[in-house]
């Protein structure tokens, strides 16, 4: 029999150890291994495998391809007549965020002190009032990272589509904030032994930030102050005046070693700065072909790379947009005039009378989706979005009618889906192809990803699977059995 005072001492070391171990960031051993074996494999970086095999552990792809070896301790799928795509990316969308910001104050708040400011606020001068309603419309300092929520049912649905990558963009505001493109499932949560939990919102970031977004006609962001486009037009430039001001304001001050006046300093503008040096993109809601003219006009005026979201007119602006360099978040909720991307118009909307029945309205919907086909033929970078008006499975099913009543070729469809929304967000070293060593984000389809009558089998994020416990109606994207059980 062993001594108990040895054991106790063994067993001391051992905790050390471990605490140890966790200190200082030592590997984790290696965790479920997943494969699929004998599927097709559609990789959109390279050639389709039409017999292959993919392996998945640690929330990576570990090996892809028609002569791979599986591990001993992979769980195995069988693929055969099935279909593995990258998982899908949905560029435009506040789900995965938490509560939005309060409304602004009423414009009337504030005028004289004490007057009250909307939902009991009450203000001490109009001077107050006014900067409350400021803060509430500039908002480029918030950070979509910082405010996820870990889930929820439209998380869920879109995860149970293939749609396993959301760009999570901030829905108040002009400027509305900083997205970040985000997984829409968060792993399980490993037991904590002896150690402080882990951080969660960060198991589910792809890449923060990604871009600054301005609602440029959104009269107020959704505030309802300013209350006219030209309002908030003017309100936006003077935005982005400001923040060259302190930037420059600020290099003059420290260059002078601090002598003379102190330049007056709003933080929230500081996080203009990267957007101004050309660092970061900035994302202009623009629906009309008029409402991408003055996004343009706003990004060339302050030198910023520009991003249109929504994109309902830009079939008619094709050489403003190749001029500018500009890339296109095409909205994809066109089955009418209805809400558009992140509080816009629809992707196929216009403004006219008759609640979007309009000769005009039904027009751009029918000529929705015939857009992405010229911008691919002229060469402009675009993705797809829902919105956050559309049902996962009609996400994939309008970008499905962009091939058969668009003319765009399913594989631009799918890269749209996958790597070019990847590549837009600058994420695609990380995800949007099924390559060794990127994020295992994959769909498991039993056809063709465009057909109405494809169900979605399996998903994985971050490697791991997802149950799917419910076929929401109709078309391409519906579901099926749960993934890897």
């Amino acid at each position: 029999m062993r001594n108990p005072r040895t054991l106790v001492v063994q067993g001391a070391a051992i905790l050390v150890a471990a605490l140890a171990f966790t200190l200082t960031g030592g590997a984790a051993p290696a965790g479920l291994a997943y494969a699929i074996k004998g599927a097709k494999i559609v990789t959109v970086s390279g050639a389709t495998i039409e017999n292959g095999t993919i392996v998945m552990r640690d929330g990576v792809i570990q090996a892809v391809g028609a002569t791979v070896t599986i591990p001993a301790d992979a769980i195995v799928t069988d693929g055969a007549g099935l279909t593995v795509y990258p998982g899908l990316i949905d560029m435009a969308s506040s789900a995965p965020l938490e509560a939005a910001a309060p409304a602004a104050p009423d414009p009337a708040a504030g005028r004289g002190g004490g007057r009250g400011g909307g939902g009991g606020i009450t203000f001490a001068s109009r001077e107050e009032a006014d900067r409350a309603k400021r803060a509430a419309i500039l908002r480029p300092d918030f950070q979509a990272a910082e405010n996820l929520v870990e889930s929820s049912e439209g998380l869920s649905a879109m995860a149970q589509a293939g749609i396993t990558s959301v760009l999570a963009v901030p829905s108040q505001g002009i400027f509305k904030g900083q997205s970040a493109l985000v997984n829409t499932a968060y792993p399980p949560d490993d037991p904590q032994i002896s150690t402080i939990a882990d951080y969660r919102r960060g198991l589910v970031v792809v890449k923060a930030p990604v871009a600054q977004h301005v609602n440029i006609g959104g009269r107020g962001g959704g505030t309802g102050y300013p209350n006219s486009l030209l309002g908030t037009l003017a309100f936006t430039r003077q935005g982005f005046l400001d923040a060259q001001w302190q930037r420059d304001a600020t290099a003059i001050y420290e260059k002078t070693g601090a002598r003379g006046p102190r330049p007056l300093v709003e933080p929230s503008l500081d996080a203009l700065k990267p957007a101004l040096a050309g660092e970061m993109p900035v994302a202009f809601d623009a629906n009309e072909g008029r409402e991408i003219d003055r996004s343009l006009i706003m990004a060339n005026d302050f030198k910023v790379k520009p991003i249109i979201v929504g994109g309902a007119g830009a079939g008619m602006r094709i050489e403003d947009l190749q001029k500018a360099k500009a890339s296109v978040i095409y909205g994809l909720n066109f089955r009418g005039a209805g809400a558009g991307p992140a509080g816009g118009r629809g992707g196929g909307g216009g403004r006219g009378g008759g609640g979007g029945d309009s000769l005009r309205a039904l027009q751009a919907a029918a000529d929705a989706p015939k857009v992405p086909a010229m911008l691919a033929k002229a060469g402009v970078p675009f993705a797809f979005t829902s919105g956050g008006t559309l049902a996962p499975a009609d996400f994939v099913r309008n970008a499905g009618r962009t091939v058969k009543e668009g003319g765009l070729t399913a594989e631009r469809a799918l890269k749209a889906l996958t790597i070019d929304a990847a590549r837009i967000a600058g994420a695609d070293d990380r995800v949007g192809s099924i390559e060794q060593g990127k994020i295992a984000n994959i769909v498991v389809t039993d056809g063709d990803l465009f057909e109405a009558n494809t169900r979605v089998r399996y998903v994985f994020i971050d490697g791991r699977p997802i149950e799917i416990t419910a076929a929401p109606a109709g078309g391409a994207g519906r579901g099926g059995r749960g993934g890897g059980r």
